[in-house]
């Protein structure tokens, strides 16, 4: 956890503990980035965006070039940018302050729960992709795609769609987890990224096609 409110930070360690998660605490960033960089221990990141040295949505981008760590915002900014960007640049979940610990403690167990590798029977799969619905997980040629919650939702759409063209405004409602008045630059934007962590397991082909003026298509 990467939080400057040092009595906040104990309060929040000292109750995730009694559900077994064990929390290690900064106050400065760049020793958040550095550990995250160095030890490869670390599950999730519980991370605060006012913070010394550098905002936590500028810290998001540096965090993504050394790891794909989970990442759960909490804040007591209220702008709805925030939030938007906060999720454009790579963060899982956001939480505005002030929160309930067990809050938190569902969200963190929701997320580390979708990151766990999967064998059990699909929802719906073809040869190329599984998903799995009820674990909020995506098997690309059998191996889990660590994705946002909101990559999740749009991947998970182009699967349901069963090849058929999907708008960027269809996503936009679809999802639970991005903006309603996200623009539709910031759709091209996600699946960009999709798009790169499907190359890293093939890149022989482009899986997902850009359809002119509408939107996008799953190639099976």
């Amino acid at each position: 956890m990467i939080e400057d409110d040092l009595e906040l930070a104990d309060i929040i360690t000292r109750y995730l503990s009694s559900f077994d998660i064990e929390v290690t605490n900064t106050d400065s960033p760049y020793t958040g980035l550095s550990m995250i960089s160095t030890e490869k221990k670390y599950k999730l990141l519980i991370l605060d965006l006012t913070l010394p040295e550098i905002d936590g949505l500028e810290l998001i981008p540096k965090i993504r070039a050394v790891s794909s760590i989970p990442i759960i915002i909490t804040s007591a900014r209220d702008d709805i940018l925030d939030k938007v960007m906060g999720l454009e640049r790579g963060a899982d979940d956001y939480l505005p302050k002030p929160y309930n610990p067990r809050e938190l403690s569902a969200r963190i167990k929701a997320i580390l729960k979708r990151m766990q590798p999967v064998e059990t029977t699909s929802d719906e799969s073809n040869t190329v992709f599984t998903l799995k619905t009820d674990d909020m997980q995506i098997l690309f040629q059998g191996k889990a795609l660590e994705l946002t919650m909101a990559e999740f939702d749009i991947l998970k759409l182009l699967i349901q769609r069963k090849g058929g063209v999907v708008s960027r405004e269809d996503f936009i409602y679809d999802s639970f987890h991005i903006e309603d008045d996200s623009s539709l630059k910031n759709i091209d934007v996600m699946i960009s990224r999709i798009r790169t962590k499907l190359s890293k397991i093939d890149d022989s082909q482009t899986y997902i096609k850009s359809v002119r003026g509408i939107g996008y298509q799953l190639i099976q």
